[in-house]
């Protein structure tokens, strides 16, 4: 082993010998000691171990830690000890303590730890050197748990009910008491620079993991870890946070978590575990097994990370090509068959410019009220027409009856009978098609509607209408082009989150001499800056007719242009008649 760490301590330790990545050598450190034998000096040099570098007396003559915390006390130069940095600042440095402390005062604490209050520890395996090492005490009722500050001295300590944590208070400087200093044993952050440690819900939490001669940090309860700021664990390389097994205490890790970032992996509780578990419990239940469980759980502990697993990322990938391989997917379209061939379906986002009255709201209800026919879950964001319109039109269509002909009380029998089954199919299709005429929407409430219909339809897709793009709510209207920039940014995550296809209605640029462009492209939409860049698909639909021309309605017919698209050519999608007076179109051959 060439590394750097075991160069380092094989100069340091001539007398060492190593075996399975593990060093051993005579403990340098037990000799300074009064009273202790000489013991042995084991360091982990397992290059793909998070502990890395680690090493500890067995006869915990000193805390153990990592290359910097060993050249410390071993009182040699830091210059060309692995990970020494001369520019690094410490946190917890910058504190001025005072002169009194109570570090004789825990002499009498740890004096009175016998008897029943010894055997409280004594159930999960904690020897008396393990709470001698942590000048763990008992005042007669209370365990004393001192905490230990940055320079070595204790100013404050806890004291809690062996049997009830709930029942506590705080002995000595009630300055550090407070959420500050609420870090009990300190001084092992400093002792594991550059490497990991362990940081648990509760001071008696830390004992087990002590006793396997593991470091770590406890704070009293999970609501402190609201409290601990990241940046006194700025150079540490791991944290293994494990909290007991309940909701509150695994809320509080998650946002620790994502307050500290990368460095952080929560360990998770086997399925089996019992609520509220903690790990002085897991310790006292499965003593002869405890080590074990606790590697088994380290090697599943994982990163809280900004990215997903990769295991995680491809199935996702293979779950969403799955649905696109399936029927629902292949089910988007529009009942234009040009248009869908033009298109490769509604997916994504269709953005479709044209003139005021060419008939574009007409041409999406359309679509919508075919495709909420065929069970496929719409919602259709209207700013334009109004609920009642939209439903008179969709009726009109379907019963091939003229709107002021459905408002009439009496019908010949024929037609009566067509708009009597039009209502049913109308009434049937209302439970797919939504229409929202909400003037204070948001991309928030959007996802909620997104989410609550397709629950209630169990469906794979949604489709959304929003008619208009440049009627959608603002918070500013001075800011329009900024605003629709931002929604435009929306609709995109919307549509990779829910995998949601989009219809938007947008209008048309006026040139300067005030006439729309005759020739369709990307630069007709109005505010176009983001359009080129959102849309999956831009089209432009186009009147061939003359307003004031007094040709029969039913020979209007509009052109259909695919302007730009992510993944199909440009050019004319077809062209499409009016279908008067039904408000509908018909796809010409």
């Amino acid at each position: 082993m060439t590394d750097a760490v075991t160069k380092f301590y094989l100069q340091l330790l001539p007398a060492a010998k190593l075996k399975n990545a593990v060093m051993q050598a005579p403990c340098p450190f037990c000799s300074r000691q009064e009273g202790k034998k000489d013991g042995i000096l084991t360091v982990h040099l397992n290059q793909e171990s998070f502990f890395h570098g680690y090493f500890r007396c067995l006869n915990r003559c000193v805390p153990g830690g990592f290359p910097l915390h060993f050249a410390r006390l071993s009182g040699i130069s830091l210059t060309g000890t692995p990970g020494f940095d001369p520019d690094r600042e410490y946190s917890g440095r910058e504190v001025d303590y005072p002169v009194k402390n109570i570090n004789h005062e825990l002499v009498g604490f740890t004096d009175k730890l016998t008897g029943e209050s010894l055997d409280f520890f004594q159930a999960a395996s904690i020897t008396p050197e393990v709470l001698a090492e942590l000048r763990i005490g008992y005042n007669g009722r209370y365990l004393v748990y001192p905490y230990i500050q940055t320079d070595g001295n204790c100013y404050s300590a806890r004291c809690a009910h062996p049997e009830r944590p709930e029942d506590y208070f705080w002995y000595g400087d009630e300055r550090f008491s407070t959420e500050q200093f609420r870090l009990f044993n300190a001084p092992e952050i400093e002792h594991c620079e550059n490497g990991a440690l362990f940081l648990v819900e509760g001071e008696k939490n830390l004992l087990p993991l002590k006793q396997l001669g593991l470091p770590g940090i406890a704070v009293p309860a999970a609501a402190d870890l609201d409290h601990l700021d990241p940046q006194r664990l700025t150079w540490i390389r791991t944290i293994f946070l494990w909290v007991n097994h309940n909701a509150e205490s695994e809320a509080m890790a998650r946002s620790f978590a994502t307050r500290t970032g990368y460095k952080v992996r929560i360990i998770h509780w086997p399925e089996q575990a019992a609520r509220n578990s903690s790990l002085f419990q897991l310790a006292a239940e499965t003593a002869p097994h405890f080590q074990q469980q606790v590697s088994a759980l380290l090697k599943e502990a994982r990163a809280f990370s900004p990215f997903a697993t990769p295991a995680g990322e491809y199935q996702a990938f293979h779950e969403r090509l799955s649905q696109e391989s399936g029927t629902s997917y292949a089910n988007l379209t529009s009942g234009f068959a040009k248009m869908d061939k033009a298109l490769g379906g509604i997916h994504g986002i269709n953005i479709m410019g044209g003139t005021p009255k060419a008939g574009k709201s007409a041409f999406f209800i359309q679509i919508a009220s075919e495709m909420a026919i065929r069970k496929i879950p719409v919602i259709y964001y209207d700013f334009e027409n109004g609920r009642q319109k939209i439903y008179l039109r969709i009726l009109s269509r379907l019963s091939r009856l003229a709107a002021d002909r459905i408002r009439e009380n009496s019908l010949p029998a024929a037609e009566r009978q067509r708009l009597v089954q039009a209502q049913h199919t109308l009434h049937t299709m209302l439970h797919w098609l939504r229409v929202v005429n909400d003037r204070k929407l948001s991309p928030e409430t959007m996802r909620r509607h997104i989410d609550f219909l397709r629950h209630e339809t169990n469906a794979d897709y949604t489709v959304v209408v929003i008619d208009s793009l440049h009627k959608l709510p603002l918070k500013d209207i001075s800011q329009q082009r900024s605003g629709i920039d931002g929604w435009l940014r929306h609709l995109e995550a919307i549509r990779d989150e829910l995998a949601v296809g989009f219809l938007v209605i947008s209008e048309l640029e006026r040139g300067k001499d005030g006439q729309f462009d005759r020739q369709p492209h990307l630069g007709s939409f109005k505010g176009s800056g983001d359009i080129g860049y959102s849309a999956d698909n831009a089209m432009v639909l186009l009147p061939e007719w003359d307003p004031f021309d007094d040709k029969p309605p039913e020979n209007r017919h509009n052109e259909l242009w695919l302007v730009a698209s992510r993944e199909q050519s440009p050019g004319r999608i077809a062209s499409y008649r009016l279908d008067y007076p039904y408000w509908g179109f018909r796809e010409e051959e």
